[in-house]
C-alpha cells in the first residue's frame, strides 16, 4: 500500500519510552503513517492515559524509572478492560530472557532498538489487522 496516511488514519498507537528521542522518533514516523500519537515517559505516567484513551496498540520500552515495561505490561493485560490492547515491547537488547519475560507478561511483539519505520507499522499491521480479522467472525457467531 502506498498510501500509509489513510491505512492508519483511524488508529490511536500509544509510545511509552523514558527516552525523548526515541518517543519523538517514534511519534514522527507513526504520525507520517497517520496515526493519532500519545506518549509517556514511563509506566507510571502512561497508565492514566490508557485509561482515559484507550489507545489501539502501545509499544513499550523495557528500562524505564518507576515502572518498567514488564510491570506496566502486566497491569495493561490483567485489568479486563485493556487486556485487548496489542502491546510490543521495545529494548535495546535483543536477548532471548528478554523476549521471553516479555511473553510472559502478556506483549504480543518485540522490537529491538533503532527500529525502522517498517518495524513499527509491521507491528501494527501484524496486531491490529489480525485482530479486526479476528474479530470479524465472533459478529456472525453471536446471533
Amino acid at each position: 500500500m502506498s498510501d500509509n496516511q489513510t491505512e492508519f488514519s483511524d488508529l490511536k498507537v500509544m509510545v511509552i519510552d523514558d527516552s525523548k528521542t526515541i518517543r519523538r522518533s517514534a511519534e514522527t514516523l507513526l504520525k507520517k503513517a497517520g496515526c493519532e500519537v500519545l506518549t509517556a515517559e514511563n509506566g507510571f505516567e502512561a497508565l492514566p492515559i490508557i485509561s482515559k484513551q484507550h489507545p489501539d496498540i502501545l509499544f513499550i520500552d523495557i528500562m524505564m524509572p518507576r515502572l518498567d515495561g514488564y510491570q506496566t505490561c502486566s497491569l495493561v493485560k490483567s485489568n479486563p478492560k485493556f487486556s485487548d490492547i496489542p502491546i510490543v515491547m521495545l529494548s535495546s537488547k535483543d536477548g532471548l530472557f528478554d523476549r521471553a519475560k516479555g511473553r510472559v507478561v502478556g506483549a504480543e511483539e518485540y522490537l529491538t532498538k533503532p527500529f525502522t519505520r517498517e518495524d513499527l507499522l509491521g507491528a501494527i499491521r501484524t496486531h491490529l489487522l489480525s485482530k479486526e480479522a479476528d474479530a470479524a467472525p465472533l459478529s456472525l457467531d453471536i446471533e
